[in-house]
Order: C-alpha cells, then structure tokens, then sequence
C-alpha cells in the first residue's frame, strides 16, 4: 500500500475488554473472536497506508485534551486481575511529537488550550485493538486524551479543530465500546443494550446536523444510562464525529458480544 494523499475517513472502533485478544476463554472459544476479525480486516478494508494515525480512547482523560509526544511509547497495562502474560504484551510502535504539535497547532487555532505529554504511554484502548489492526507497529500513532466532563460540545469542537489532519494522511480513531456497563455486560440480557444500539444506528448514519444533535442529547437516548452509566467509552465518538465534519457516518461492524449488541462506525 502507499501512503495516501486523499481526504482519510475516521472511525470510532470498539475495543472489547481488558487483554481480550489475547486471552484463552476455554472450550467456548473467545467471545471477542468476531470483534478481532473485524479489527484484522481493518488495514485491508480501509485500503490506503496512513502517514501517521490519532487514536482517541477512553481510558485517558485530562484536564485539557493532551497528546502523547513521546517518540516511542511504552504501554500502559491499565487493567487487572488478568494472567501474568498479558502484562508482558508488546507493541513498540513508533510516536510522533510532530503529529502531536501539529494537532496542538490546529487546537490552538480554534481556542482550544491543549497540551503535551512526552512520558505517557499507550494505554489498552490503543494497544489492545491496535496489535490486531496494524501488528507490524510502523505507523507512528499518537494518543489523544478526553477532556474531564465528557461534554459532547466540547468534544465535538476538539474534533472540528482537528478535521485537517484527515486531509494531511492522518487516520482518526476513536477507541472505546457503544455498550459499556460491566455490571450488566454478562447477565444474558440483552434488551437495554438492543435498544439503545438501535437508536445509536440511527443517529450516527443520519445527516451530520441530526447526527450532531441526537449525540449532544445522548443520555435521554433509549436506556442510555443502562448502555452508558458513564459516558467514557462513548465519548471518542463525540470527537470522532466532529472530525467527520459533513461526512455521513455508516456502521462498519455490528455483532453481538455476551449477548449485547456492539456496533462501530466510519465517516468518509
């Protein structure tokens, strides 16, 4: 593939749970094993070679949005109670502190403080989901934090600011999952989190102003706090969409995980 010229899309990708790739669940196999398939296929469907990549994940907010600058990010195993072997889990990819001036830059020319951070790593939002996406690690990536709050406002102008650098070969990603309530993620239920996928659908694949609005009303969504008891995981979304600008959004992935289902998105 060659890197590319053209207007990138972005997309918002669920990253399943924990080390979940890596994990051995038994004789019933891994439940995230759709999820993988559809994160392997990701470089091949999207058919061009970014120049630099900019993931926004949930596990990392701020009190301003902040970029990793370190050029060569260590990993940051911000989960628990897993096997010792995940913690050992490699993904030496290399960063970028020009990607991340560049988007402070573009920051800086709508308003918006920012700032920089030249020792965090990668957090499992990133390094999770990125091994299966792109495991040769060449494409310098950089992460971008949430800011506190999650106000979608906020982050759908951290998004517009951003837009630009979808036009200069950066790939944007948003990392997080479109239903996130572990204590409710394994009772076999499913009826809150179909509801709630239905009407996320929807939104996202309507027309950029629509989508803009029903986002920015997200929590009188249907079941909106049974999907999402704390926006984090859908937050990346709210930037995402602001990077989309007036591109429509499609799903690109929709399954059932535990009995949930789970959706993703592109633009562009």
């Amino acid at each position: 593939m060659s890197i590319t010229a053209a207007r990138l899309p972005a997309f918002y990708i669920s990253h399943g749970g924990g080390p979940c790739f890596d994990m051995d669940f038994g004789p019933g196999g891994n439940p995230f094993e759709g999820l993988r398939a559809y994160l392997a296929g990701f470089s091949a469907n999207l058919g061009a070679r970014p120049r630099s990549i900019l993931v926004v994940s949930a596990h990392w907010e701020a009190a301003v949005p902040t970029l990793t600058a370190h050029p060569q990010p260590p990993l940051i195993y911000d989960y628990t109670n897993f096997p010792p072997h995940t913690y050992a889990l490699r993904y030496d990819v290399p960063g970028s502190p020009e990607l991340a001036a560049r988007a402070r830059e573009l920051l800086a020319a709508a308003g918006i403080a920012s700032s920089a951070d030249a020792a965090r790593g990668l957090d499992h939002g990133v390094f999770v989901p990125f091994r299966v996406m792109y495991p040769q690690a060449e494409i310098p990536l950089v992460q971008l934090s949430l800011q506190f709050g999650y106000d979608p406002e906020r982050h759908f102008a951290i998004g517009r600011a951003l837009a630009p650098l979808r036009d200069e070969g950066v790939l944007i990603v948003g990392s997080g999952m479109s239903f996130h309530n572990l204590r409710t993620m394994f009772d076999g239920r499913r009826d809150d989190a179909e509801r709630f996928d239905t009407w996320l659908n929807g939104v996202v694949t309507a027309d950029p102003e629509r989508r803009a609005a029903g986002l920015a009303r997200w929590s009188s969504a249907p079941a909106a706090r049974a999907a999402h008891p704390e926006e984090d995981h859908l937050a990346p979304l709210f930037v995402v969409s602001g990077a989309a600008s007036g591109d429509a959004g499609t799903a690109v992935y929709r399954d059932v995980l535990l009995n949930k289902p789970i959706s993703g998105f592109r633009f562009g």
